[in-house]
């Protein structure tokens, strides 16, 4: 199935007119969404660390869509930064309509063996980044009478996942902090969340090989071991959760808010 191709879920205007900023988007379902959101006729900024990454992204978005798309580098972490950042950002490019909140997760193992300084990092480019980037885009949004918030965060909100204890932690701390947001937000703002499942990106793998390394299983039988509890038996690809994160962004979904939305091939046992 080639969903940026003859299977592309949606109409290629259907995002026309809107400005979306992605987090995380120089790889993974960040620049997989940043794709299908130009694909939909969005104008996209893509945000990350790597400027290098980011720019051949933008190069391929010009291919897909007929948005104008930009690059912008930022540390998520860096909190101080994000003000000026996201206000030139609006300054050069207009109010922002679409906020995809996504960052890498922080390094497996046990909870108990994290430090208290172990939170921090994380935190600060998850929920401390969620939370200003928010402030300073809904300005906009409700100005313009649109407005759609996405977090990518994990399955983990619903059934914490073994031996990423302090990941758990942190997707569950996003996920009330969204729900909190679905009752504050302007009537015109949707909050939602996307959980990913086991992905294929190169954040599954480093888990495995951080299993891998812990427990001397070997990556085979750990990857064997996930895909028994999938009822598809194979991983979610990228473009995949990114339908589901577009279709969130889109004026027809206005009546979905404050939910948390697995994409995860049937996995979870929860209802």
């Amino acid at each position: 199935m080639d969903l940026l191709g003859d299977d592309f879920p949606f109409a290629h205007s259907a995002m026309q007119g809107k400005h979306a900023l992605v987090c995380g988007a120089s790889k993974g379902i960040g620049e997989a969404t940043a794709k299908m959101l130009a694909k939909a006729g969005a104008n996209v900024t893509v945000c990350a660390r790597n400027k290098a990454a980011l720019n051949a992204l933008c190069d391929e978005l010009q291919t897909l869509g007929n948005g104008k798309h930009s690059a912008l580098a930022l540390d998520l972490e860096d909190t101080a930064s994000l003000d000026a950042s996201i206000e030139s950002l609006i300054e050069s490019r207009g109010p922002i309509h679409v906020l995809i909140n996504n960052a890498g997760g922080p390094p497996g193992g046990p909870l108990i063996e994290n430090q208290v300084d172990d939170f921090e990092a994380p935190f600060k480019r998850h929920l401390h980044a969620a939370h200003r980037l928010t402030q300073l885009i809904t300005p906009g949004m409700e100005s313009e009478g649109y407005g759609r918030i996405i977090q990518i965060i994990s399955t983990s909100v619903k059934e914490p996942i073994p031996n990423i204890g302090l990941s758990n932690t942190l997707r569950g701390a996003m996920a009330s902090w969204a729900k909190s947001m679905s009752r504050e937000l302007a009537p015109c703002i949707t909050i939602n969340n996307i959980l990913p499942g086991f992905t294929n990106t190169d954040r599954l793998n480093s888990l495995a090989n951080s299993i891998n390394q812990r427990t001397g299983k070997s990556i085979e039988d750990i990857q064997q071991g996930w895909m028994s509890q999938v009822p598809i038996e194979r991983l979610i690809e990228p473009l995949e959760t990114a339908s589901a994160i577009v279709y969130l962004s889109l004026p027809v979904a206005g009546g979905i808010r404050g939910v948390s939305l697995a994409v995860d091939g049937g996995r979870l046992r929860s209802i």
